[in-house]
């Protein structure tokens, strides 16, 4: 025993200079307690014992290294068996009693010290090169409003030691190592972080991550929407919990996914079910029926009015939404529907998206019918018309900057105002007549793009009932692809691949999982809460609130450019924001009450088709019969707890953080402070933020649109927001070579700016009276826990993407790509300057800088 606790205090030591030693170490040990047994009892030299392989870490807590994603709730499997069954030998009951502790207690040691070492070793192993020292390279993609030259600074931004620290000052628990080990495998320690923060957080990660053939990009919520994913299959194929085996909202939510996974059945009723729906409701497809069509029956109202009937809106849509004007009630919404190829630009110009376009409809096209006479020409008339609706289509940019042009009005001058041909008063009043929900003349309704509403109509009133009845059906029938068989699925991959960049279909179990969430996600999250969730997120989350909101007040407080009014206008906002975390109340309860009322009429059978049809029914209704309901501004959302993500709702002045978006890297009960702040923390001031951007400050604390704050704090915000803008719009992505437009996405800008100080000035509100609990991470003592929050803050948004998916998001994305929610909102925060470093100019750091919050 002496020998042993001299050993074990010598490979303690040897740790401490130098990691490199701690698997010979282990060895010896293990060597060592073998022979101890041994010698406690030579008698039992000729047993054998048999042990199986194991990997490094196999208690639950190790990294799982599918596709390159850390698996979150990976399950614990036992990795190795005392005696195998067939081998095994007969002891004296004596000689069992004593050796069954001692071999207990000495395999506890050895698979601790083996735990802990190997962990070590694997992080050492895994740092790139030696501990990083200034950089002296030249800066890149400087952005700023004004044209500042960059100076290189010439003092190290990551304080390197020549003694390793302390290890009462490392955090050694199984959640510290597999942090340690994530950054370890994003950083790139060759880069500056002073000169680009994103290659530096993110650049071993760009290196060894690779984009999957089912996918546009991989980041980290792909990464844990992919873990999702697989989570809600197991759902809806394990076992029920025996206590809700009666709950018919989970058995529905079960069969409607075992439909969607039956190839056979899709294969043979599935293209059938759909056109008997297009030609005994829709009025068939021109394109199918060649000369035989007949358009005299056609009516454009009638057939608008049927597909709206199945939540589709073609070419005009309209939704009940709360009144943005008296947030105690709902309205009335009338906009333009969306595109195929989403944006007007890629219409403008023959490409092999435009190609891929018409040879995806003509293709579908072929698949249904052996007549393919007129298919060429439908596709070529059909193509033609959607891109003569595209020229007036307005983009994301173009709705954020003419929100001033959105006209309410009520449903009796909704004819005399819009002066167009179509009859919207009678399409929308009989929508909701529908769903017995009677409209009358006093009925508010809002109408934006209204200049698309009045020129698309007049497109209306000069095309064919053919041409509109074949593009019309058409977007019925390409909506509902990923529905059908795989022979048409397959027919759609070329387009994907020119369109999202990817070049295989996702498993259909992943899909039809998806699709099940997306339609009865409260279903399917009454078992998630119990599986995956940790109730603790929730109390360790509201407390981050807490302390979050708390500094953005301060941050408001200390104000230079509102005024008193503006200002006091805006704590009363900031304290009156609404949370909801994790999930709502009744999915938690014992009571089936609200759930199986919320899926009542969700009853399936056997046939996919007819079961998604039936949902898109339901769904339809469910939206038009909320005209008549009081708003519960105190409500979940509409987003279920199997969600990856984060909202900020204005009409309720709520912010919401469902149960799935609460892992590494964004939270972890475990994990040091700096990580959940750098992480979830920056999600909640980004939310928070949103309630003051410049689409969520032109709502007050009850969520009505009205003008609260001062016309000069309007105008200083004004002057700020610019400043944002210009920054975002210089930046180029250098991947495609296209720039940023910093119109469409400064609300998401403004409040990634926002959120990234606001939790960091909470962290160090924390850390002062806290900050000896938080220790550092193995492999990473030379980095501070305001450079780690920093650091962790980079690994949410590490991104790679395909061109065809970048250019996309460049288009009509309304957030920035990764890399520049990385260093736009680090370039613009003295702090983390001064955390590195680094010199105002230099590289990633804007200078001026760029504050709205």
């Amino acid at each position: 025993m002496v020998l042993c606790a001299m050993f074990i205090g010598k490979v303690v030591h040897r740790y401490e200079e130098n990691y490199n030693h701690c698997m010979t170490n282990t060895f010896l040990l293990s060597i060592l307690l073998i022979l101890f047994l041994f010698q406690i009892n030579h008698s039992l030299a000729s047993s054998l014992f048999y042990i199986r392989d194991r990997s490094i870490l196999d208690d639950g807590n190790q990294l799982d290294r599918t596709d390159n994603h850390f698996e979150l709730n990976a399950h614990i499997k036992p990795s190795y068996d005392l005696m195998e069954s067939d081998h095994q030998y007969r002891i004296p009951r004596l000689s069992c009693k004593l050796i069954i502790p001692v071999l207990a207690l000495f395999l506890g040691i050895f698979l601790i010290l083996t735990i802990v070492f190997a962990a070590l070793f694997g992080v050492e192993r895994n740092k790139s090169g030696s501990s990083p020292t200034a950089s002296t390279a030249s800066a890149s993609l400087t952005t700023s409003t004004a044209s500042a030259s960059l100076t290189t600074s010439t003092n190290p931004s990551v304080v390197t030691t020549t003694q390793a620290p302390s290890v009462n000052n490392v955090c050694l628990t199984p959640y510290c190592v597999k942090a340690a080990n994530y950054l370890l495998q994003s950083i790139d320690t060759e880069v500056e972080p002073c000169e680009n923060f994103f290659e530096f957080a993110c650049g071993t990660w760009l290196k060894n991550n690779r984009i999957p053939d089912d996918a546009g990009s991989v980041d980290t919520f792909n990464g844990l929407r992919n873990q999702l994913d697989v989570n809600v299959v197991d759902i809806l194929t394990s076992p029920i919990p025996s206590d809700l085996n009666n709950t018919q909202a989970v058995i529905n939510a079960r069969r409607l996914y075992a439909s969607c996974v039956n190839e056979t059945a899709l294969a043979s009723d599935g293209e059938r079910a759909l056109l008997d729906v297009i030609n005994d409701e829709l009025g068939g497809w021109p394109i199918l029926q060649g000369s035989s069509w007949n358009e005299s029956a056609f009516n454009l109202t009638n057939l608008m009015s049927k597909l709206r009937e199945y939540n589709q809106n073609v070419i005009f849509g309209f939704s009940t939404s709360t009144d943005d004007k008296n947030s105690s009630v709902n309205y009335i919404r009338l906009y333009q529907s969306d595109l195929a190829l989403e944006q007007r630009s890629n219409y403008i110009n023959t490409t092999k998206l435009t190609n891929a376009y018409s040879r995806l409809i003509s293709d579908i096209a072929k698949a249904f019918t052996n007549d393919t006479t007129m298919i060429d020409g439908d596709a070529k008339d059909i193509f033609d018309f959607e891109k003569n609706i595209s020229v007036h289509h307005w983009t994301p940019a173009e709705q954020r900057a003419r929100q001033n042009e959105t006209v309410r009005t009520v449903m009796g001058n909704l004819t005399q105002m819009l002066n167009t041909s179509f009859d919207f008063t009678t399409y929308i009043q009989d929508m909701y007549a529908s769903s017995n929900v009677p409209l009358n003349d006093n009925d508010v309704i809002s109408v934006s793009e209204i200049d698309f509403i009045r020129n698309v109509s007049a497109i209306l009133d000069e095309a064919s009932p053919r041409v509109m009845q074949n593009y019309i059906v058409w977007r019925f029938i390409m909506n509902r692809l990923s529905d059908m068989s795989k022979r048409i699925r397959n027919i759609k991959e070329p387009f994907d691949e020119v369109f999202r960049g990817t070049i295989a279909q996702r498993p259909r179990s992943i899909t039809c999982g998806n699709m099940v969430n997306s339609y009865m996600g409260f279903a399917v999250s009454k078992i998630y809460i119990r599986q995956y969730f940790d109730e603790s997120a929730r109390n360790q989350s509201m407390e981050m609130i807490k302390n979050i909101r708390s500094t953005f007040i301060e941050m408001l407080t200390n104000s230079t450019w509102m005024d008193d009014i503006s200002k006091n206008r805006s704590i009363e906002k900031a304290l009156a924001i609404d949370e909801k975390i994790g999930y709502p109340e009744y999915l938690g309860s014992n009571n089936m009450t609200e759930l199986e009322n919320m899926y009542k009429e969700y009853v399936f059978s056997s046939s996919h088709i007819n079961n998604l049809l039936k949902v898109l029914q339901i769904k339809s209704n469910e939206s038009l019969r909320t005209l008549r309901d009081p708003v519960d501004r105190k409500a979940w959302g509409s987003s279920p707890p199997t969600t990856v993500n984060a909202f900020y709702s204005p009409s309720k002045n709520q912010i919401s953080f469902p149960g799935a978006i609460l892992q590494t890297p964004f939270f972890n009960k475990d994990a040091p402070k700096y990580l959940n702040y750098g992480g979830i923390g920056v999600v909640i001031g980004h939310e928070i933020t949103h309630g003051f951007d410049d689409s969520g400050r032109q709502f007050d604390k009850d969520g009505n649109r009205v003008s609260w704050w001062t016309q000069e704090t309007i105008d200083q915000f004004t002057e700020r927001k610019k400043c944002i803008v210009d920054q975002y719009s210089n930046y180029t992505l250098t991947q495609i070579n296209r720039t940023l437009n910093g119109n469409q996405t400064q609300g998401e800008n403004i409040a990634d700016n926002g959120g990234i100080k606001e939790s960091f000035y909470a962290y160090q509100k924390w850390a002062a009276t806290n900050g000896q609990n938080d220790r550092k991470l193995p492999g990473l003592e030379e980095y501070s826990p305001e450079q780690l929050f920093f650091m962790n803050y980079g690994q949410i948004w590490c991104t790679k993407m395909t061109d065809a998916n970048a250019l996309n998001r460049i288009l009509t994305g309304v957030h920035s790509p990764g890399e520049f929610r990385i260093r736009g909102p680090t370039s613009n925060f003295d702090e983390f300057d001064r955390v590195f470093g680094c010199t105002p100019g230099q590289g990633n750091s804007q200078s001026p800088k760029c504050s709205v919050w």
